[in-house]
């Protein structure tokens, strides 16, 4: 489905009688709206995943067709090539503000998953949004004619939206829709906030960093149903290309393998995972090194 950046998708159905699905989207467009009223410097993490990108396609719904957040995407220089295309002509086409982080001192010295997937992601994935995050490492940004410049003047962010759900992994379960971090992205899971009836606490002490959280609620089967729904045009990794497989979960290449499956469209995904007992990111080799890898890269900052 393509669309023009001045051509927004459908507005978001009203409240009452609402079906699981338009529940789900109308409760996330509230949390979208908050955070970009709360937060004087707001950016939203965009993995090029299924879930960052339905969470991209509810901005858009958020904010009249347009998003007026920075995406941020930290590259590993490992992430399959075909992701890093998408997200160039996506960000192009949609007229979005596309920022780009690396590590890139870690790369120079040869960081690779062969040296402990764990330590891999901690250099490339954690430490690199970090810096991106706070602005001390070096940050892209893709210009009007769709080449990356340097940032040279790159504004920390104190509110980060996530696309993480509380189904996909046991350390997202723990988080809340605000969740504070400290200054230096540190998560402490015995210290957040309660969350009592949609009430959301959105006011925190200065120097706090907050990830916000809108798909908490959301289930993976949900998130292919709305694909379905909406049409939303999802990287097509996740759908078999006449090998007889494909991708359930993305992230690098070295760390992330192929589940057997035929599915050619969203609608086929759903109808797979009605009857599918394998868990979400079976396929991710660093949760399979380290059962607790997660939840020990997101302490230390990671989405």
């Amino acid at each position: 489905m393509t669309m023009t950046p001045h051509q927004p998708p459908p507005a978001a159905a009203p409240h009452g009688g609402l079906s699981r699905l338009r529940e789900l989207e109308a409760h996330s467009i509230y949390i979208l709206r908050e955070a970009y009223r709360h937060f004087d410097s707001l950016a939203m993490l965009w993995s090029i995943g299924k879930d960052s990108t339905v969470m991209l396609w509810l901005a858009r719904k958020a904010f009249a067709g347009e998003v007026p957040i920075p995406l941020v995407h930290v590259d590993t220089s490992y992430k399959i090539p075909a992701m890093i295309e998408y997200r160039d002509r996506l960000a192009r086409d949609w007229g979005l503000t596309m920022i780009v982080g690396a590590n890139q001192e870690a790369l120079a010295a040869g960081m690779h998953p062969s040296k402990g997937r764990l330590n891999c992601c901690a250099a490339l994935k954690t430490e690199a949004l970090r810096r991106t995050l706070d602005g001390t490492g070096p940050r892209m940004r893709m210009n009007s004619d769709g080449v990356y410049v340097p940032d040279w003047n790159p504004r920390p962010y104190n509110g980060v939206i996530v696309g993480a759900r509380a189904d996909e992994e046991g350390s997202r379960s723990k988080e809340r829709t605000f969740s504070p971090r400290n200054e230096t992205n540190d998560w402490d899971v015995a210290e957040q906030p309660p969350e009592f009836w949609n009430q959301f606490k959105t006011r925190f002490a200065p120097g706090t960093h907050v990830r916000v959280h809108p798909l908490l609620d959301w289930t993976e089967i949900d998130l292919w149903v709305y694909i379905a729904q909406e049409q939303i045009p999802i990287i097509d990794l996740y759908y078999d290309q006449g090998a007889g497989t494909r991708y359930r979960s993305l992230g690098c290449e070295p760390c992330t393998g192929f589940i057997q499956s035929t599915a050619t469209n969203s609608e086929q995904v759903v109808a797979e995972l009605r009857v599918t007992n394998t868990p979400e990111r079976a396929g991710r080799a660093q949760d399979a090194e380290d059962p607790h890898a997660m939840e020990k890269l997101r302490r230390d900052g990671y989405m």
